[in-house]
Formats: C-alpha cells, sequence, structure tokens
C-alpha cells in the first residue's frame, strides 16, 4: 500500500517523541527525569472539573455545534474584551479540538499548493508541519540569539514575496519564552498591512508572563491589525487543561466560518464536556491561573541561575511561558559530542535527564527544558546536567 505523498514528508513530534522514550525508560526502572513535555505539572483546578461532571450528569453528552457551544463562545468574546481590549462577534469565534486544531484547521482553509507562509526560528515544531499539509511552503527566517529569538520588521520585509499568505507571530514563544513588546509588534504588523499578509497570532502562553513583562496582542494595537490578525488561543497552558482539548481562532468571520464548515466533517464539534469545563475556567476565578504562574515564576529565577553556572552552557533569561532554551553548543564540544543532537542522547542515556533538542525547533545550538514540574525534580536535573559536563570534560 501506497501512502499519501503528503505525510511522507511529515517529520515526527520531537518532544513527543522524547517523551515517550523517557517514559519507556522509566518503565524499564530507569530514575529519568523529564523535561520535554509541555504541559503544566498542576491538576485542573477543581471547579473547572466539577462544572464537566455537573454536565455529564445534566446529560449534556451530546453533539454541540460545529465551531462550538454560544455559551462558550460567549466567553470567549468576553475574556478577548476583558484582557485585551477586543471586541469579536460569535460569528468571529471558533471553538476548537486545542489550539493546535485550530491552527491546523486554519492553514486548511487557507493556503493552496505552493502558498508560503513565514515561520520564524526558532519555531514550535508543528507549525511547519501543518503549513506543508495544507499544500503550503515554510519559509523561515532566523530570529538571532543576540536579538532574543526574535525576528526584525526588515528580516520580514525581505522574506514576503508574492506567494505570501500569512506569518506566524508566537509571543510568549515556544521554546524560547521570549516575548514581543508593543513597538515591536506594531512595526511588524505594519508590513503585514501594507503587504496584505494575513498575521497568525499564537497567544497559547498569554498568561504565563514574569518579572515586569506583559503580553500585548498585536490584533489589540490598532483596529487595522485587528482586521489583519486570526487570534489563537486556548485554556491547555492556562488553566492545565492539556488533555481536555479545548483552543479556540479568532477572526475574520469568512475565515471562521469556512474553518468551521471545515470542522464540521472533521471532528463534528469540540468534546461538549470539556466547553462546558472551559465555560467554568473562564467565568469562575481565575487565582488558580496566578498560583501557577507564581510557582513557575519562581522555579525559573533558581533554575536559570544555576543552569547559567554550567560550562559550556549560556542562557536568555525567558519573559514567559514555561521553558527555557540554552544553547549547549560548547558544552557539546567539551563532553566531545559531535553536536547538540548527540549530547541531548548521551544526557538521557548517562545521567537520565531527557530534554528535547535544538533541531526540532530550527535551532540546532540549543536544547529545550521545561520547568514545568517541580523544583525537587529541576534541581536534581540541573545537578545531572553538570555532572554530565564536568565529568566528560575534555
Amino acid at each position: 500500500m501506497e501512502l499519501a505523498k503528503r505525510v511522507k514528508t511529515l517529520t515526527p513530534s520531537t518532544t513527543l517523541a522524547i517523551t515517550a522514550k523517557a517514559k519507556e525508560m522509566k518503565a524499564e526502572g530507569y530514575d529519568v527525569i523529564g523535561l520535554g513535555a509541555g504541559e503544566p505539572d498542576f491538576n485542573t483546578p477543581q471547579h473547572i472539573i466539577d462544572a464537566a461532571i455537573q454536565s455529564m450528569e445534566a446529560g449534556h453528552t451530546k453533539y454541540t455545534p460545529a465551531g462550538g457551544l454560544p455559551a462558550l463562545k460567549k466567553e470567549v468574546a468576553a475574556k478577548l474584551k476583558k484582557d485585551q481590549g477586543l471586541d469579536y462577534e460569535q460569528k468571529e469565534i471558533i471553538v476548537t479540538s486545542g489550539a493546535k486544531h485550530a491552527l491546523y484547521t486554519l492553514f486548511q482553509v487557507l493556503l493552496d499548493e505552493g502558498d508560503e507562509v513565514i515561520i520564524p526560528i526558532p519555531y514550535w515544531v508543528s507549525y511547519p508541519e501543518q503549513v506543508k499539509l495544507a499544500g503550503g511552503t515554510p519559509v523561515y527566517i532566523e530570529g538571532s540569539e543576540t536579538n532574543d529569538f526574535k525576528i526584525t520588521p526588515e528580516q520580514l520585509e525581505e522574506s514576503i514575496s508574492d506567494k505570501t499568505k500569512a506569518v506566524i507571530i508566537n509571543s510568549p514563544s515556544n521554546p524560547t519564552g521570549m516575548v514581543y513588546s508593543k513597538d515591536e509588534l506594531k512595526a511588524l504588523g505594519e508590513i503585514c498591512i501594507a503587504r496584505g499578509v494575513l498575521i497568525v497570532s499564537d497567544e497559547i502562553y498569554e498568561k504565563l508572563m514574569y518579572g515586569e513583562n506583559k503580553h500585548i496582542s498585536i490584533a489589540e494595537i490598532s483596529p487595522e491589525l485587528k482586521a489583519q490578525t486570526i487570534l489563537i488561543n486556548g485554556v491547555s497552558k492556562s488553566h492545565s487543561m492539556t488533555g481536555w482539548r479545548i483552543g479556540y481562532a479568532a477572526g475574520d468571520s469568512e475565515i471562521i466560518k469556512a474553518m468551521t464548515d471545515l470542522a464540521s466533517h472533521s471532528t463534528s464539534n469540540p468534546t461538549s464536556n470539556a466547553q462546558y469545563a472551559t465555560i467554568a475556567a473562564y467565568s469562575g476565578s481565575q487565582e488558580p491561573v496566578e498560583v501557577m504562574r507564581r510557582a513557575f515564576e519562581s522555579r525559573l529565577d533558581i533554575i536559570h541561575a544555576k543552569l547559567i553556572e554550567i560550562p559550556g552552557v549560556t542562557c536568555i533569561k525567558p519573559q514567559g511561558a514555561f521553558y527555557l532554551f540554552p544553547n549547549v553548543k560548547e558544552a557539546a564540544k567539551i563532553t566531545g559530542c559531535k553536536d547538540v543532537d548527540q549530547f541531548v542522547e548521551r544526557l538521557l542515556t548517562e545521567e537520565q535527564v531527557a530534554v528535547v533538542p535544538g533541531s526540532g525547533f530550527g535551532s540546532p545550538d540549543n536544547i529545550r527544558l521545561s520547568y514545568a514540574t517541580s523544583l525537587e525534580l529541576l534541581e536534581n536535573a540541573v545537578e545531572r546536567i553538570m555532572n554530565f559536563v564536568k565529568s566528560n570534560q575534555r
């Protein structure tokens, strides 16, 4: 049997592969510390769980509208108004089976064969694959480490062609945790308006901001930018609901309608009880969100300071999300590794620490560590990395 050409070029998710390998080693009895998974180590807040149970007991276990419950769309609109000052009608919102599904569906309705989507490096691993699955062509711009992994207006301008359909902006970023300022977003947005390029604004980590940094949605800067933007978000990271699979997109009603029509032929609808849970997530207390954010910030402050003490490791301190993205190129050389991928492999087999190689994000000199795990495990992991480098110095 011959597989479709569209799947033959797919690159498996690096993060899921590392997580699977770590779980396999754990099952074999190894004391593995996994820093690969991109999900909070907190349980979903109890009032959200209770709302899901209550919805089941009330018989809300049937199909819902393909684009999501009107009551949930109302809560999403209220959230966007409260947090970003943005006004969206229900016809401009689609609820999806996770933010990943929102992105996938968007590219499916947006792209024709050969259309280009500009993707800044480092990138979340699924962006290029989703673009390719829709027949599009990823065009990469490197966000240099000297510019906090962010792209410049000049780079964006140079990369736009007559085939460019969209650019992805992910702030706070996975994998770097870097955040674009209002001025930076405005400068990028003005180019997109002038050149007719759609902005795909992935804001899934917006609630996880640290220090004095504030999240700005590019859509809130001006009415023109709002009209040019499809905003992507969800409750996976903010409310520790990764397994519930609820995300959403907000933007141009024509695009949203096309996404809804496509979803009606793929998922039928997001899971009913997860939608009722998300209504509670947005309408109920936000204190659990802040408790989690403070815990991540505390871990970041401690672990970042320890990480940069390791020989050959440099690391810009993240401003958001829950990842560290250190440059370990010199550490790999010190330990006799041919490259960072081998450094990651040996770190797992010799010290039982699972991290994700930066090559999966387009940055082969870096690794990604998630600090969405206990401080005790994080400190232990950093000690093991330090031991690996020092014991193998050449």
